[in-house]
């Protein structure tokens, strides 16, 4: 489909449906900000959004004459009182993500010294924490997305987390 100005995605009634990228790199994003409503960037850190793709996106957007794009951060999430049994965790599940080379990039941009590092983990104030980082680095949103998918129970933590944002 197209999502150009002059074909609006709409939804029944004619309400136009939003839509939004996962773009990270410099072309994607300015591809977004230009035809987009925004980007759903997933493990990409504060410094990446603050310093690379709310600039990014926006400076698309304004020069095609768009408003301002979401930036809607997709982080990974694990609430837990043990901290180094969640980041192993962590790292069973996001490990790949390291051999991709767009995430190999966002790893070193953000300075991080590894994937489990743009992972939110830790109790629900340091989480809570970790989340504010993206909102006050210019995301407009953050999704938060469970490590753990064992149950309601396991959930719980998160939404408590969700709230207090």
């Amino acid at each position: 489909f197209t999502a150009a100005p002059e074909f609006p995605v709409t939804v029944a009634g004619g309400a136009p449906l939003p839509v939004y990228v996962a773009a990270m790199g410099p072309k994607a994003l300015r591809v977004t900000g230009e035809l987009a409503d925004g980007t759903l960037p997933y493990l990409a850190g504060p410094r990446t959004v603050e310093e690379f793709i709310v600039p990014t996106i926006t400076a698309a957007a304004t020069a095609a004459g768009r408003p301002a794009p979401k930036v809607i951060a997709a982080v990974p999430v694990l609430v837990t009182d043990d901290v180094n049994e969640g980041r192993a965790r962590a790292a069973e599940a996001l490990g790949f993500y390291a051999t991709i080379p767009s995430y190999a990039r966002v790893i070193a941009r953000e300075g991080a010294d590894s994937v489990i590092d743009l992972a939110a983990v830790g109790t629900a104030a340091q989480v809570t924490a970790q989340l504010r980082r993206y909102l006050d680095a210019g995301a407009t949103d953050v999704v938060l997305s469970p490590l753990v998918r064992t149950g309601i129970a396991a959930l719980e933590p998160i939404w408590d987390v969700a709230a207090a944002l």
